[in-house]
């Protein structure tokens, strides 16, 4: 019979306290090309198996120090080792001893004396079953990785609880929230400021400005919505409510207008936003199927966004409406009236600071 190869790089643990045994087991594994480790007593099999990886353990049950029966129960206990296949070969005949293993975790057992073919298809079987193994090992944990890689992905386009509902099966994803406070700030004069820049310039400025933005939010508990060119959007309040949605949205609004005098353009010049804020009602909800949008809609935040677009270079503009939420905490200047679509004229008033 020739030498097979099929295992090349295949290593065994060859386990016997009686030396030509092993060295018996050890010339069949060899000639099926594998490599082969030996032990001579269970202690040195479990110290060997705790070392590096094996294939396959070739086990006596009579042994000093640890028995074959002892090695059994430490490998089954231990995650790293109950994988390994064992095939006990044994001089122990009675049916009890095979029951024991088997029920220890034993792939297969063998009575001594052995009869050399018989014994390299049980290793053939073995070994087939773990390469087996260990490729559905390997697909599972692909199929985990690709699945935390989407969830991953999922949760930077939706909050964590709404990625959360999609995934159990929820398709049509809609809520109404009574008290919420929306904000939106865009660079003034962007279109202008930004005609020499070359796209690369443009998208790292952005991409710049923008990732100090979501670090904002996520210190303070607030939901980027989306970017609209040059324009952000961020909540407060959903999708999980909390009481001090107007006050944690007018902080972050002060962070980030600190935040936008650490950048400038390419030539030094100064960036400056326009901020605006109002609180209130709003639906919420996915849509898309295939590239999903969690969105908010409704008066409130048109509002916000007439207060943006209305507002002054540098500033942050903020309905009486949220001013009367936060006044106790921040302090504000009176503006006047602007005129809302919809709404007619709404007071509004400059945020200039924190209270204390």
């Amino acid at each position: 019979m020739g030498v097979k190869t099929d295992f090349a790089l295949r290593s065994v643990l060859v386990v016997d306290d009686t030396p030509d045994i092993r060295e018996l087991l050890s010339v069949q594994v060899e000639m099926m090309g594998l490599e082969v480790v030996t032990a001579a007593n269970g202690r040195q099999a479990l110290e060997l198996m705790r070392s590096r990886p094996y294939d396959l353990v070739l086990l006596d049950i009579v042994m000093p120090e640890v028995s074959g029966y002892k090695v059994l129960e430490e490998m089954n206990a231990q995650p790293d080792l109950r994988r390994i296949p064992v095939i006990v070969i044994s001089a122990i005949g009675e049916l009890d001893s095979v029951v024991r293993c088997i029920e220890l975790g034993a792939d297969d057992y063998m009575i001594k004396p052995f009869n050399t073919i018989l014994l390299r298809a049980r290793l053939e079987a073995s070994l087939e079953k773990k390469r087996l193994r260990d490729q559905e090992q390997a697909y599972l944990r692909a199929v985990q990785s690709e699945r935390e890689r989407s969830d991953e992905l999922l949760l930077n386009i939706l909050p964590a609880p709404i990625a959360e509902r999609l995934k159990s099966g929820e398709e049509a994803i809609v809520d109404s929230f009574d008290n919420v406070t929306v904000m939106f700030t865009d660079i003034a004069n962007f279109t202008l400021s930004s005609a020499h820049l070359s796209p690369r310039e443009l998208v790292r400025l952005l991409n710049s400005l923008f990732s100090d933005f979501d670090g904002i939010a996520r210190q303070h508990g607030l939901e980027k919505i989306k970017t609209i060119g040059d324009a952000y959007m961020l909540v407060g309040g959903l999708p999980i409510p909390r009481p001090d949605h107007a006050t944690a949205v007018v902080a972050a609004s002060l962070a980030i207008q600190e935040c936008v005098r650490q950048h400038t353009y390419p030539d030094g010049s100064p960036i400056q936003l326009r901020t605006g804020i109002h609180s209130g009602p709003v639906v919420a909800g996915v849509i898309g199927t295939s590239k999903f949008s969690y969105d908010l809609w409704g008066n409130t935040v048109n509002t916000a966004r007439r207060m943006e677009e209305l507002g002054n270079p540098g500033a942050i503009q903020v309905t009486e409406t949220t001013m009367n939420l936060v006044k106790d905490y921040f302090t504000f200047e009176l503006r006047g009236t602007v005129p809302i679509k919809g709404h007619g004229e709404v007071t509004a008033f400059w945020l200039t600071g924190y209270r204390h």
